[in-house]
């Protein structure tokens, strides 16, 4: 797999991503770095305490990270759950919480294929 097969996989923008970082070595870079940012496991850990200022911030900081590396699918469902948790809990909530959810998980499995087949897993 290569990367640009891999953003393909996650619903990512390869040209774009690649027009924002000077080579693409460095979006691999960033890319693999993804896995191990705590966001995601933020926003699970806040909602489950229904910290939902928390929760704001952690969705927040995943739309910031997809916008950087173009991962439009997963950037796309975490600006809607960052909205909707603007004000605290909505009820529209649950069902993006859900979609951020499969996004995310798609995400990551793209980016360990690709790990996996360079080795670097």
């Amino acid at each position: 797999m290569s990367l640009k097969e891999c953003y393909a996989a996650l619903g990512g923008d390869y040209e774009d991503v690649t027009h924002r970082l000077p080579s693409e070595k460095m979006v691999r870079k960033f890319v693999f770095k993804f896995l191990n940012d705590p966001s995601y496991a933020l926003l699970e850990s806040s909602l489950e305490a229904k910290n939902y200022e928390e929760a704001f911030r952690a969705a927040h900081t995943i739309k910031g990270v997809c916008q950087n590396l173009s991962f439009s699918r997963l950037f796309a469902s975490s600006n809607a759950l960052t909205e909707a948790l603007r004000g605290g809990w909505t009820p529209e909530a649950e069902g993006l919480v859900q979609q951020v959810t499969a996004d995310y998980q798609a995400t990551v499995s793209a980016i360990r294929a690709l790990q996996e087949e360079e080795g670097e897993g």
